[in-house]
């Protein structure tokens, strides 16, 4: 593989530089993890931005500051609290991750945020790119943090033919990005590639004629800016199948079972999921097809009662209330939502639950949406 970087000179490179932090000064995000460089403050708005975008960080960031504003108070949170504070943001591991490594900290480092590149990578959820950034910012050590919107900009920049989607192309673009990284302002040279990434150097119809830095860009002056970044394509996800059982007692409560305390979703509460085959999905989809029904206006009869959650007393509705669909970096779930009414005692684990109290409890995004579900049914019936 070229290593195109290896031809730019000392002065090449000042130049560079010079050019490229200019621009960031005059167009750089107003954001409010910008404002200092609090280590907590970056580190928290590093892990929140993986996988997320800056939009909805930013509500997320306050609120998250306001609850736990120290290391020591993210340490000592109640779980539940955490994650409902971090609910709707999606991969809970990230905020117990957070939780563990402020735990670290207290104890290895004497509640003090750790200084060093290493130490900083030592923490709990902290790869690479996050201990690059956090150094860099917090610290102004010159060390790379390189992710996605990075890769596409030095891989363009140079024409690196390295493939993004495998872990040993990272070790090219650390090469890359050691040789035109900014000694003295290390922090906003990365700042700089994250806001190019994602505002001009776009995956698609890149604005290379606003970008700042075309003049060095190799791709550019070849006309190959959309050959780059090379990326194979990702697995698709696995689509799975359920049914969820929203169950109502005589008392109005609705039955949630709390998930196991490891794996997907772990420690948060749902309606009742019933995994089925592709086939029965469909089957059921057809079947029960909602626009021949109100919700709750058909009878509800005990016999001929829909084959799912069968050994439990509970009369369902017969029809769909909604579709919910929702992927996971590895799983695509489709769930068909029901309604059903309690007659009796049930054999699954779980409690019931007034909806008023439903905002005590952390909600994962699948379950809200199958709730966006349900509530929508009622706001119909009531009309």
């Amino acid at each position: 593989m070229s290593k195109n970087w290896e031809n730019w000179d000392a002065e090449m490179t000042a130049d560079f530089q010079a050019d490229f932090l200019s621009w960031y000064q005059q167009e750089k995000r107003n954001l409010p993890w910008r404002y200092d460089q609090d280590p907590y403050r970056i580190w928290i708005s590093e892990i929140m931005l993986q996988q997320t975008r800056v939009d909805t960080v930013i509500d997320y960031f306050y609120r998250f500051m306001e609850e736990f504003p120290t290391i020591q108070e993210l340490a000592d949170a109640p779980e539940d609290k955490l994650l409902k504070v971090w609910e709707g943001l999606g991969y809970y591991s990230r905020a117990r991750n957070l939780q563990t490594a402020a735990k670290q900290i207290i104890a290895e480092f004497d509640g003090v945020f750790p200084t060093t590149v290493e130490a900083i990578h030592s923490l709990k959820g902290i790869g690479p790119y996050t201990a690059g950034a956090i150094s860099s910012i917090a610290f102004k050590i010159p060390e790379p943090a390189i992710d996605g919107n990075v890769m596409r900009v030095v891989s363009r920049l140079f024409c690196i033919e390295a493939d993004i989607a495998k872990a040993s192309s990272r070790k090219a673009f650390d090469e890359a990005m050691r040789k035109i990284i900014s000694q003295n302002q290390p922090g906003e040279f990365n700042q700089a590639l994250m806001d190019l990434g994602s505002s001009i150097c776009t995956p698609t119809s890149p604005q290379c004629e606003s970008c700042p830095i075309r003049n060095y860009c190799q791709a550019y002056q070849e006309k190959r800016q959309t050959d780059f970044p090379v990326k194979s394509k990702k697995q698709r996800p696995k689509d799975v199948y359920y049914i969820a059982g929203i169950i109502e007692n005589q008392q109005q409560e609705i039955f949630l079972q709390r998930r196991p305390e490891s794996g997907l979703l772990a420690n948060m509460w749902l309606f009742p999921l019933e995994e089925v085959s592709q086939i029965e999905f469909q089957a059921f989809q057809k079947r029960y097809d909602p626009a021949a029904w109100d919700l709750f206006s058909s009878s509800l009869v005990a016999e001929d009662n829909p084959p799912f959650f069968s050994e439990q007393a509970v009369v369902w509705q017969k029809k769909v209330l909604g579709e919910v669909k929702h992927v996971f970096s590895h799983l695509r779930w489709h769930i068909l939502v029901f309604y059903g009414r309690n007659t009796g005692p049930l054999t699954l684990a779980g409690q019931w639950v007034q909806p008023k109290d439903f905002s005590d409890y952390v909600f994962p995004k699948p379950q809200q949406k199958m709730l966006e579900v349900f509530e929508n049914n009622l706001a119909d019936d009531k009309e």
